[in-house]
């Protein structure tokens, strides 16, 4: 298995590690709220979802959100306004519940009982490099057939632990090219 790219970029070649399109894509599934937690509707969506039964509370504590049920009302009701540090710690208290909440169920249809889920690889952008620097690299599609660390490390928002999971569990299947696929433009899938 070749190293991984150690100075990506040098001669103008752009895009995003291969974990991290793959993260944005799972965000994308799990369909998280789109109003900003800034805007009153947004908070009031994020307050209900973090607040409508005992185990998301739990989860909410967990990830940070330690405020009394009285100022959660208060800003429920619009009486009162949270400071940035807390529309942070509620923002990042949904995103936490959210993701745990639809991790099983991303991972079931990933998985497909087994049959997994074709990912497009869509190479990086090299239209900045000089011509004699520039390398083929073509689109390429694999069938992922196994989501368990992956969807894990996701879920648990742990960067490092899904780029080993990406790497050691779907990339080393391109075989020897899979080097060139470290960094690209856009991962594709659909679940």
């Amino acid at each position: 298995m070749p190293e991984r790219n150690l100075e990506f970029g040098k001669y103008g070649a752009r895009g995003i590690k291969g974990h991290e399109a793959v993260a944005r894509r799972l965000d994308a599934l799990a369909h998280f709220i789109a109003t900003p937690v800034t805007q009153h509707r947004g908070l009031v969506a994020r307050l209900h979802y973090l607040t409508r039964t005992d185990h998301a509370r739990q989860a909410a504590r967990a990830a940070g959100l330690t405020v009394t049920g009285r100022t959660m009302k208060a800003w429920l009701d619009g009486k009162r306004s949270p400071s940035a540090k807390n529309l942070q710690a509620i923002e990042v208290a949904y995103r936490t519940v959210r993701r745990h909440n639809v991790a099983r169920y991303l991972l079931a249809r990933l998985n497909r009982e087994g049959r997994g889920t074709r990912v497009e690889f869509h190479p990086l952008n090299q239209s900045q490099v000089p011509r004699p620097r520039q390398r083929v690299i073509e689109y390429r599609t694999l069938n992922v057939r196994h989501w368990d660390r992956i969807v894990q490390a996701w879920a648990e928002d742990d960067d490092a632990a899904l780029d080993d999971a990406w790497v050691n569990d779907a990339t080393v299947d391109l075989g020897s090219q899979w080097g060139e696929y470290e960094y690209v433009t856009s991962i594709g899938f659909a679940a």
